[in-house]
């Protein structure tokens, strides 16, 4: 209990920093957009600007040999990320992690066709539990993560109707590793009103895996211009390890201003063989801030566990990142 208070007295605090460490230029400075010193810049401005050219370049030639011309000027979703995760849990020591993921995305290869490589999909990111775990799913695994594939875009609005894809490909390792997913997706807005409702749902067969299904339902609305509350909802099924994967999240989004966030979490996440079983339950606050000029993050997230394999007794864990983002474009806000 006293871990407990503890972490919503954490929480509270955190939250009324947050409300006065902002300095209101902040808002309103175009050029106030960086943390570090100028020295600093100096060095990575050029070399993150020369990645992004070499990651966006790279991506369009390739889409224009495929494709058609139009792959100088459509607008692409690749990118390449890298990131540095430390964290702590009580009892053990310190793990550390090197990440990187990348994404080319070849959008003109055919009208309705696309060609996509990547690293780790997220079909392949274990159990639910790892997928929370920020350190789990950016481990290097090397080339066997990289897959290759084709996916058959719908021209659907997800808003209106199901917006579904299915695409195939192979995971680039000996012997080669074929694989084809099924993707759909759906938005409704209820009653007019503020609440949302986004449906995500995947099958995915892999040739060493087996098959594997997932369905994610994300219930939201606005509080206000700065509040976001989400109860999030997923079910997860594996053949590698038959078993019946579940998780139950509140979320409450707090934009602090251009450049910072909080979210804070309670989950819970369990399991089911011949019978359902709460594995972990978790609380955590989650900063996440702007760096530089929305290339360069930091996330620091200390949560409170409750898991099964300790009889449920709280453990203190924090995970502190660093991540850079190589693209033409990114979006700056989201946690």
């Amino acid at each position: 209990m006293r871990k407990v208070l503890m972490a919503l007295v954490a929480c509270a605090a955190l939250g009324a920093q947050a409300d006065t460490a902002a300095p209101p230029e902040d808002e309103t400075t175009p050029d106030n957009d960086s943390d570090l010193p100028a020295w600093a810049n100096e060095q990575i401005d050029p070399f993150h600007e020369s990645v992004s050219r070499w990651v966006d370049t790279s991506s369009r030639r390739i889409d224009g040999f495929f494709g058609t011309t139009d792959a100088l000027t459509v607008e692409s979703d690749s990118f390449l990320r890298l990131s540095q995760a430390w964290r702590w849990r009580e009892g053990e020591s310190l793990d550390q992690d090197l990440g990187v993921r990348f994404r080319l995305d070849l959008p003109t290869t055919e009208e309705r066709l696309r060609l996509i490589i990547e690293t780790e999909p997220e079909e392949t990111r274990g159990t639910l539990a790892e997928q929370d775990d920020q350190l789990a799913d950016e481990r290097i695994s090397g080339v066997e993560s990289l897959r290759i594939g084709l996916n058959r875009l719908s021209r659907r609005d997800r808003t209106e109707r199901w917006n579904t894809q299915v695409g195939a490909g192979i995971r680039v390792r000996l012997p080669l590793d074929p694989f084809a997913r099924v993707i759909s997706q759906r938005l409704w807005t209820l009653n007019d009103g503020p609440w949302q409702l986004e449906s995500d749902n995947r099958l995915s067969w892999f040739n060493k895996d087996g098959y594997s299904a997932r369905t994610r339902w994300d219930l939201g609305r606005p509080l206000d211009e700065q509040r976001h509350l989400r109860f999030i909802t997923n079910v997860q099924w594996r053949e590698e390890v038959d078993k019946l994967e579940f998780s139950e999240a509140a979320e409450l989004n707090r934009r602090l201003n251009r450049r910072s966030a909080l979210r804070y979490t309670a989950a819970v996440l369990g399991e089911s063989g011949s019978r359902p079983r709460i594995e972990d339950s978790y609380l955590e606050v989650r900063y996440r801030r702007d760096v530089h000029r929305g290339i360069l993050f930091l996330d620091v997230a200390p949560a409170l566990h409750f898991p099964r394999e300790v009889d449920y007794d709280s453990r203190w864990e924090v995970n502190l990142r660093l991540e850079m983002y190589f693209r033409r474009q990114f979006d700056r806000t989201v946690l």
